[in-house]
């Protein structure tokens, strides 16, 4: 540094070294509290900022920008890692051949919602947490490395026993496929958004943070309140009752199992 205020004007190296600071804190603060969209919008501003210090001799300033830019490939890969992740699951979509009329196929998917929405209900008013994922046009094997395959009807039954609170798997996900129960206790990757209400447990933040990777409902009964919430790419419909969220399930679900 007494190199530098040797060698040029002091008063354009004292401009140099607080532009340096100006940015750095910037930086942090946007890191700490935006989203990454709001990042990548500095993106021409560090840019034109280059062009700037190499006009005007900004020589620690030039250096930090010239560093920052050679590195922007791997900061963008890092900052949108989950919209990369969901863009490469997107190659992964799959469909169930239908079996079956479609009078048929609707009663049977009108039933296993009806079990679902009955399970809900009775988990709600025990007050016992739970996690059911309803796969749709996107696999969800990629999730499904850990967790106990089942292979079983969907039942209101066997929902609540899973989800009792003695069960060994009772903590993970259940997952539901082409109309089936595949797979329970999974873990879910939970959301990294710092937008998330804090208020919000972990449940409804792996809901939160597996839809907004594939296009999955996922129900999630409170264990503290007992509300049941449905959540889909990324948001929140909470408070529903039994009426409500078979109707809701019946809307987003799109008999896509059976098709």
């Amino acid at each position: 540094m007494w190199e530098l205020l040797q060698k040029t004007d002091w008063l354009l190296a004292m401009a140099d070294i607080l532009l340096v600071s100006i940015v750095i804190y910037q930086l942090l603060k946007l890191l700490r509290e935006t989203t990454a969209l709001r990042i990548l919008h500095l993106l021409p501003l560090i840019i034109i900022a280059s062009i700037l210090t190499r006009l005007t001799g900004l020589v620690t300033f030039s250096l930090l920008i010239d560093n920052l830019l050679t590195s922007m490939f791997v900061i963008l890969a890092v900052i949108f890692q989950y919209d990369i992740r969901r863009a490469l699951l997107s190659f992964s979509r799959s469909r169930v051949t239908a079996k079956g009329d479609s009078d048929q196929d609707e009663s049977e998917s009108d039933t296993v919602l009806q079990q679902i929405a009955d399970a809900c209900h009775a988990l709600s008013e025990r007050r016992n947490g739970a996690l059911i994922v309803i796969q749709r046009e996107m696999s969800l094997d990629h999730f499904m490395g850990v967790g106990t395959q089942i292979d079983a009807k969907v039942t209101s039954e066997i929902l609540t026993s899973i989800f009792l609170p003695y069960s060994p798997i009772h903590d993970g996900a259940v997952i539901i496929q082409s109309g089936k129960l595949t797979q329970a206790g999974c873990f879910l990757p939970l959301t990294q958004n710092p937008d998330i209400a804090k208020e919000l447990g972990t449940r409804h933040r792996a809901a939160i943070g597996l839809t907004e990777l594939v296009d999955a409902l996922v129900i999630v009964v409170s264990e503290e309140t007992g509300s049941v919430s449905v959540v889909s790419g990324g948001r929140i419909t909470s408070d529903l009752e039994s009426a409500g969220l078979r109707k809701l399930l019946r809307r987003m679900v799109e008999l896509r199992w059976l098709q």
